[in-house]
């Protein structure tokens, strides 16, 4: 009975993680992974959490026991990186994180002796190295990727930087940010432990997160390390000497994280060499334009290129010359970087590349595609307070009438159906 029990607790977990737009299929290896992460208690506790931000008082009435001793399960939770906490006018609440940027890469942004970090790493190899199905949902799912590119601002010429907007510059990530933690790189330390260090000697502390993230991260369990502006630049400039591209959260207001990624180590660069030319994160709108008349054919910037979508072709007068493949480039501008003649500059695309303004607008559209949206309104079937409500509601009447549309089939809801209808009629007014 006791493991009829024990495997109810971590299948309903299972069930609780695939509640998020951005699930976890399910395997024997997820499974496993489970049971290294969390115990018993922890894993039936866990899934019975709603997915909005809750506070301790209401995980208590989840529960049936007190505040108290609900609050210090919650801080035991976050101390293992399962849970982020954040503090709102006074208010503590606390909050599942996805797997991905989330609990799956938190265990392994440092060095811990509380879990079998090299049997994780080797469940995780498994599940996402050798098994596809987890890493074509987190990447191919949807039309709206969970990441996206940073150009190496380095490389970029005057008139690029003049027309460069904010949110596109890692730096400016960094100086807007009110916290910035600094913390293992996961992907690296995993390929580590399962024997496949990183191929070109890649710093590992060179992973980046901001806001409440970073503060929660930092001061449960010092997975991440509180750093000044300086200090983070400097992780910056370590990553662009490695060659390293900067893969971020796809938003343009308050992003979570920023990785540096190796083409050997990265799942989504992994991803982008292995399912070419689909793309699993968002591109930069850059695009490097070759200069035959300059390039000597050394092959550094193919050598470089963390996807390889560069190669050295020959030409009509028998020289060799770099060439791009634009339909799989990324516009990181590591090529740019690495190009002894300064051959290759990175122009703008000719399409401006969408961001999402924030995480909502993110989720939603993201819901949308995958046709989860009544999960970011309905929570463990209990209907979502006004101010959810209004969150959600808000960026889809921002959105193309076309996936109005398709958010209104979704949900079914008379409400989000007059809302469009009003906005229909406001805009005709004025038309």
């Amino acid at each position: 009975m006791g493991h009829i029990t024990s495997r109810d607790a971590y299948k309903n977990l299972e069930d609780r993680i695939n509640w998020f737009t951005q699930g976890a299929p399910v395997s024997d290896s997820l499974y496993q992974i489970l049971q290294v992460l969390y115990t018993e208690k922890e894993a039936k506790w866990v899934a019975k959490l709603p997915v909005r931000p809750f506070t301790a008082k209401r995980a208590a009435r989840i529960w049936n026991t007190t505040e108290a001793r609900a609050e210090k399960f919650l801080e035991h939770l976050c101390e293992k990186a399962l849970l982020v906490d954040s503090f709102h006018q006074g208010v503590r609440k606390f909050v599942m994180p996805p797997p991905m940027a989330g609990f799956i890469e938190f265990a392994l942004m440092r060095t811990r002796g509380d879990i079998d970090q090299k049997l994780l790493s080797q469940l995780y190899y498994q599940y996402m190295n050798v098994e596809e199905d987890f890493v074509k949902d987190l990447f191919y799912a949807t039309e709206t990727k969970l990441g996206r590119v940073f150009v190496q601002e380095p490389v970029l010429t005057t008139e690029n930087t003049l027309h460069i907007l904010d949110y596109e510059r890692a730096s400016h990530i960094v100086e807007e940010a009110e916290y910035i933690g600094l913390g293992t790189c996961y992907c690296r330390h995993k390929m580590l432990h399962v024997g496949h260090p990183c191929e070109i000697h890649a710093p590992l502390d060179v992973c980046l997160t901001f806001g409440n993230v970073a503060r929660s991260l930092a001061q449960n369990g010092g997975y991440a390390r509180l750093i000044d502006k300086a200090e983070a630049m400097d992780a910056l400039e370590r990553s662009y000497a490695h060659n390293l591209v900067q893969i971020g959260e796809n938003v343009r207001e308050d992003p979570a994280f920023i990785c540096n990624c190796c083409g050997c180590c990265c799942e989504a660069l992994q991803a982008a060499r292995r399912f070419s030319p689909m793309q699993p994160v968002a591109t930069t709108n850059y695009i490097p334009r070759v200069e035959e008349s300059s390039c000597v054919g050394c092959g550094k910037c193919a050598k470089a290129c963390p996807i390889q979508a560069i190669s050295m072709k020959e030409g009509a007068d028998g020289r060799k010359r770099a060439v791009v493949d634009t339909e799989i480039c990324l516009g990181c501008g590591v090529c740019a970087h690495n190009c002894p003649t300064k051959a290759l500059e990175l122009k703008r695309r000719p399409m401006q590349v969408i961001t999402p303004v924030n995480s909502t607008h993110r989720f939603v559209l993201q819901a949308i595609e995958k046709g989860t949206l009544q999960n970011l309104v309905f929570d463990n079937q209990a209907f979502a307070n006004h101010r959810a409500m209004a969150a959600v509601f808000g960026t889809i009447l921002k959105l193309p009438p076309l996936k109005q549309a398709l958010a209104s089939k979704q949900f079914k809801s008379i409400y989000l159906d007059k809302l469009l209808s009003s906005q229909l009629n406001r805009e005709k007014r004025h038309s």
